[in-house]
């Protein structure tokens, strides 16, 4: 899991105070190791709530639409970033 991390001190990363920005590294880019330790270290209920209480920029749109099927939330609206958010291009290149 520490390839995750790349760019931080993960000794000094709380797994409470930040769990929002592991979960969002390990939902992203984990291997399925990382997500079973997500789902045991914060459990499925944790994992809906960080999806429907603020929008997550960070993660594509295919990740999200699998945790919709996962968490069988198709028919909820969870929080959108708006597209300058959620849009990676450059501006300026056509």
């Amino acid at each position: 899991m520490e390839s995750l991390f790349w760019n931080v001190d993960i000794a000094q990363l709380d797994v409470q105070r930040d769990a929002d920005f592991i979960l969002t590294r390990i939902l992203e880019r984990g291997r399925m190791v990382d997500v079973d330790w997500a789902i045991a270290r914060y459990g499925v209920e944790r994992i809906h709530r960080y999806f429907r209480t603020a929008p997550r920029p960070e993660l594509s749109r295919r990740t999200i639409r699998f945790w919709k099927v996962v968490l069988h939330a198709q028919e909820e609206r969870w929080p959108e970033a708006p597209p300058w958010r959620r849009d990676n291009s450059a501006p300026w290149i056509d």
